[in-house]
């Protein structure tokens, strides 16, 4: 009799956790998503402040030398006071779009045991341990390639540089020495 006991409860523990519909592995696999889908508002944050920054470099370099730095300060604290305003907003609204978004791609691409799988494989320590290396993987990647390339990627950025200062003195724009221009 206890055997049958122990059988049923095993049986019944084994059949709650198959007993997941589909929609609720995508739900679950979408849940254990949010973290990377509120880093995707971050990063669209971080980049949006930088491309502003970068549009007004060149109004920035046609500033009065005596006026120019004072303004730099002053619009990289507004650029960065318009990041931290944004920056909560997208990620709040990655994490709402993302069950919709993410879970539409999730339950059109993959069957119920490739979301269990994707889920098992989500919530094991191995998973959580790479996610942590990964940044430092990523830099130690970024390091190293960009010191690989430097000495053929530099000669080509100042070759560009030197054409886009000629093309612009062409079109009569006066430009301040460049800092990498030979002294004379």
């Amino acid at each position: 009799m206890w055997k049958s006991i122990a059988l049923a409860a095993a049986l019944a523990v084994a059949g709650s956790a198959h007993a997941q519909t589909k929609s609720e592995l995508v739900q679950k696999a979408v849940q254990l998503q949010l973290q990377g889908a509120e880093g995707v508002g971050r990063a669209i944050a971080l980049q949006t402040a930088n491309q502003l920054l970068q549009a007004v470099i060149p109004a920035l370099q046609a500033a009065p030398a005596d006026k120019r730095e004072a303004a730099a300060k002053d619009i990289q604290a507004e650029v960065r006071k318009f990041h931290d305003e944004i920056e909560p907003t997208l990620r709040k609204r990655a994490a709402e779009l993302a069950p919709s978004t993410l879970g539409a791609i999730l339950d059109s691409r993959f069957s119920e045991d490739e979301l269990k799988t994707i889920i098992a494989w989500m919530e094991s320590p191995v998973s959580k341990k790479f996610e942590q290396a990964t940044p430092e993987m990523q830099q130690a990647l970024t390091q190293k390639l960009v010191t690989e390339t430097k000495s053929t990627v530099d000669p080509r950025i100042k070759t560009l540089e030197g054409k886009i200062r000629k093309r612009l003195e062409t079109a009569g724009v006066s430009l301040p020495p460049s800092a990498s221009a030979p002294k004379k």
